[in-house]
């Protein structure tokens, strides 16, 4: 069954529209008689959307995407390490005591 109202009407009903909207009934509201709007429960709308989101990203970086890291990118890199050990050594070579006066 399908519920056509006007918004002035529908803003004066609205928590009964959206109870018959959660259970099923199609409610339509109009402006001056055109159907502007049709109310259907989430579920059904994430339903239609396919992977829509069961519920909201949070943190400041959540626009961005989720967050994706190669399989290896925790794994011990032994090129990198022997890099970093021969910087380190020629950086850091002892140098000659100094001769006290």
């Amino acid at each position: 069954m399908t519920i056509q109202m006007n918004i002035a009407e529908a803003k004066a009903k609205l928590s009964e529209l959206v109870a018959r909207a959660e259970a099923g009934e199609e409610v339509v509201i109009a402006r001056d008689g055109v159907p502007i709007v049709v109310l259907k429960p989430a579920r059904d709308a994430q339903a239609a959307a396919g992977d829509a989101p069961t519920s909201r990203p949070i943190g400041f970086l959540s626009h961005l995407g989720p967050v994706w890291a190669a399989p290896d990118a925790w794994e011990s890199d032994n090129e990198a390490a022997d890099f970093a050990a021969q910087s380190f050594e020629a950086d850091f070579k002892p140098s000659e005591p100094r001769k006290q006066p």
